[in-house]
């Protein structure tokens, strides 16, 4: 039976993969994600995921399946990433701060030995309550989300940050689980 292979070292990532009773290794992709000042698009965030896997593949020797995947919030087609501090963190929470955004995943399902490749996009929206300066304060100070696109990780916030979630919750955590086991079926058919 063949590996399965996550290229990512995201906590959240390894979590969702292990809820949806997947058995796999982690590899670190090596790969430059920076999409700073860049206009969103699906295609960008799917050859993001794409490249991480690709990185992988050079790193692996046996039969294996490699799931990779790169999320980004999206604020009216900008892009935000993650944060590189406090200030940042804080300027896009305001940004976002009573206001709808999205949460994009592209993930990447390569099989190695057959060298099939499945990549698709995951979208959900995600609305902000009004929220006060101490609030955002005090989130990025607790939490210090310098690791998440968008400065947050839904999973972690307190019950007041959000208003309204349309769409899969695993794809906002990171990983759009459903629809990457669908990918997994459709890649290892026969």
């Amino acid at each position: 039976m063949k590996k399965y292979i996550l290229a990512s070292t995201s906590p959240r990532r390894q979590f969702l993969l292990k809820q949806a009773g997947i058995q796999f290794s982690v590899i670190s992709p090596d790969y430059d994600e920076n999409i700073l000042n860049k206009t969103f698009s699906y295609e960008l965030i799917e050859d993001i995921a794409e490249n991480k896997g690709k990185s992988a593949l050079k790193q692996i020797k046996e039969p294996a399946i490699v799931i990779s995947a790169d999320t980004v919030v999206i604020y009216e087609s900008i892009v935000l990433g993650k944060p590189k501090d406090f200030d940042e963190a804080f300027k896009m929470l305001s940004l976002l701060n009573g206001k709808k955004h999205h949460v994009v995943t592209g993930v990447c399902v390569i099989d190695n030995e057959t060298n099939k490749k499945i990549i698709k996009s995951n979208t959900s929206e995600v609305v902000f309550n009004k929220l006060t300066y101490e609030e955002i304060k005090s989130y990025i100070e607790n939490y210090k989300p310098y690791d998440k696109a968008g400065s947050y990780g839904i999973q972690e916030l307190p019950s007041n940050f959000v208003k309204e979630i349309k769409g899969e919750f695993d794809n906002i955590v990171g990983l759009p689980t459903k629809m990457l086991i669908n990918m997994i079926e459709e890649i290892t058919k026969e």
